[in-house]
Order: structure tokens, then C-alpha cells, then sequence
């Protein structure tokens, strides 16, 4: 009995941390846009400039930047939802995915994009985080994240047309790198949770 109730109180622990930390990483983002925007300090300019050196400050800092309100809102209830499914999987697990991403979306942005332009915006975090829940049933083989995976693609599969080039001023290589991203934290996150 006291096992079950132990399990119990771990989901709801793991729930509460997801919740918790969704919600704290999206105040931030709000939070940088607020003092952006009571500051005049421009801090789109800190996003990824590919093929410069100083760009690469952008690999660490454009997902929490956005190009104003709209774009900001936007991303909002993305990263609550994905952010938070990432995280109630496990949080060292989702932050260890995130990570991946993160990266993996920054180089490639700074790698492929055109030169003298700035990606920005937790879109590449959500692009990753959605491919990421897709796939990773398929390297962990369990049958509840399979299932997320195809209600997932069902809901929101035609997103991924994002990562295709064609929207003005959209960052399809951080939609496309961010994907990426996503499902090579699958592979390696899920994959090594399971040695």
C-alpha cells in the first residue's frame, strides 16, 4: 500500500514540476519582453546572426527573445502545453531533451541561415518539443507516449509545414533545426534512459 501511495505521490510530484516549470519559463520569456519593451534596448539584436561570431551569443539567447507582442503571444500556449507534456515525462529527461534542442536548433540556425539576418523566438523549442513527443515512444516503446505521439501528429502535424521555406519573416531553419533537434533528443535522451 504505501508503494502505491509513494508512486502517487511521485506523478503528482512530477506534474507539479512540469506545471510549475512551464509556467516559470514562459513568465520569463514575458518578462524579458516587458523589460525589452520598457527599456528601448532592442534585445532582438542579441538573437542568432548566422556566420558571426558574435551571432553565436544568439544560440544562447534567442529562444527566450521574441520580435515583439504578437509574436510572443503566439508562442505562449505552445510552450505551456508541449513544454509542460516534455516535462511530466520526466523533468531531468525533458530538460535533457529541451537542451538538445536548444542547441542543436541554435547551431543549425546559425549554420544555414542566411547571413546578415536574426532568428529569434521559442518556436524552435516548440518545433523540437513537438517532434520530440512524436517520436520518442517509437526509442522508449512505451505504448502511453505512443499514443501521445499519433494525438499529437493529429492535432498538430500540419505545424510542420513550418520548416518549410515560404513565410516572410519566419525562421523556417528554426522550425527545421528545431525538429531536428527534437528528434535527436529522442533518439539519444529516450534511448539512453532505457541502457
Amino acid at each position: 500500500m504505501s508503494t502505491r501511495r509513494g508512486t502517487r505521490e511521485d506523478v503528482g510530484g512530477t506534474w507539479a514540476r512540469a506545471a510549475v516549470l512551464s509556467v516559470g519559463f514562459v513568465a520569463l520569456l514575458w518578462l524579458v519582453e516587458i523589460l525589452d519593451a520598457v527599456w528601448s534596448r532592442n534585445l532582438e539584436a542579441y538573437g542568432v546572426r548566422p556566420r558571426d561570431d558574435e551571432g553565436l551569443v544568439g544560440v544562447a539567447l534567442a529562444p527566450v527573445l521574441h520580435g515583439g507582442w504578437d509574436h510572443l503571444s503566439g508562442n505562449t500556449v505552445p510552450v505551456l502545453v508541449l513544454g509542460f507534456l516534455v516535462l511530466v515525462g520526466g523533468t531531468g529527461r525533458g530538460l535533457a531533451a529541451t537542451a538538445v534542442i536548444w542547441l542543436v536548433g541554435g547551431l543549425g540556425v546559425w549554420l544555414t541561415a542566411p547571413a546578415y539576418s536574426i532568428h529569434l523566438g521559442a518556436s524552435v523549442l516548440v518545433f523540437g518539443w513537438l517532434v520530440y513527443l512524436m517520436v520518442r515512444g517509437v526509442f522508449t516503446r512505451s505504448a502511453g507516449e505512443i499514443i501521445l505521439g499519433i494525438v499529437l501528429f493529429l492535432a498538430y502535424g500540419g505545424l510542420l509545414l513550418g520548416v518549410l521555406p515560404g513565410q516572410p519573416g519566419v525562421s523556417w531553419q528554426g522550425h527545421l533545426f528545431g525538429a531536428v533537434g527534437g528528434a535527436l533528443a529522442a533518439a539519444w535522451v529516450d534511448r539512453r534512459e532505457r541502457l
